[in-house]
């Protein structure tokens, strides 16, 4: 399943929704986006610090924004991501990336965050960032997903590839499935620009530097 024309995506089915009525849910939906990785450092779940580009680096990444008190909204898009995971398996790691950034630092340290993706079945490929107040928020901000209050932020996910560049955030509980099409979507779209350069290479006429 992918966006449609009118830019929606699909959704999780009601009953989860349904599981966080009183809490505002904007409809699943898809749009492209432009995306900035700001130069601060940020910690992940083991004390490790690093920068955001670097924890994108040349992968395609899934990316959630959550904070560990939060009972509504969090633990639903954490469940999303935990079944991206499942899904795209051994690929997760050096081809694909989750990255899931606290909008809560100031109660987010690197251990509540470890012990907050336990539950989620974290693997090796799923870092979980926080950081100092300022740094957290001008990611948040690059990233366009910035709220004045952390605890009524949206139910956000971004996919996009750290080597082309290309983006999309959904809005709403999308579906696992449409984030996985757009994975693929990306790593076909990597293929399909190899296979061009070689061909364009082998057109080359003879005696061209």
């Amino acid at each position: 399943m992918r966006p449609g024309a009118d830019g929606r995506a699909g959704a999780l089915p009601v009953g989860a929704a349904e599981e966080h009525a009183g809490h505002p849910i904007p409809q699943a939906r898809a749009e492209g986006a432009e995306v900035r990785f700001a130069d601060v450092p940020l910690t992940d779940q083991h004390g490790r610090e690093l920068r955001l580009a670097d924890a994108v680096g040349e992968r395609i990444v899934v990316m959630g924004f959550v904070y560990t008190s939060c009972t509504t909204v969090c633990p639903v898009i954490s469940a999303i991501m935990q079944k991206v995971q499942a899904q795209l398996g051994e690929r997760i790691g050096a081809e694909v990336g989750l990255l899931s950034i606290s909008v809560d630092p100031l109660r987010d340290s690197p251990a509540r965050l470890l012990e907050y993706s336990r539950a989620y079945q974290a693997g090796p490929g799923w870092s979980w960032l926080t950081g100092q107040a300022a740094a957290v928020d001008e990611t948040l901000r690059g990233l366009g997903v910035w709220s004045a209050d952390y605890a009524s932020h949206p139910p956000t996910l971004l996919v996009g590839d750290g080597r082309s560049g290309q983006w999309t955030r959904y809005y709403g509980f999308t579906d696992p499935a449409v984030l996985v099409g757009r994975v693929e979507a990306l790593a076909e779209a990597r293929r399909h620009a190899g296979h061009g350069h070689i061909a364009r290479r082998d057109a080359e006429p003879e005696g061209r530097p």
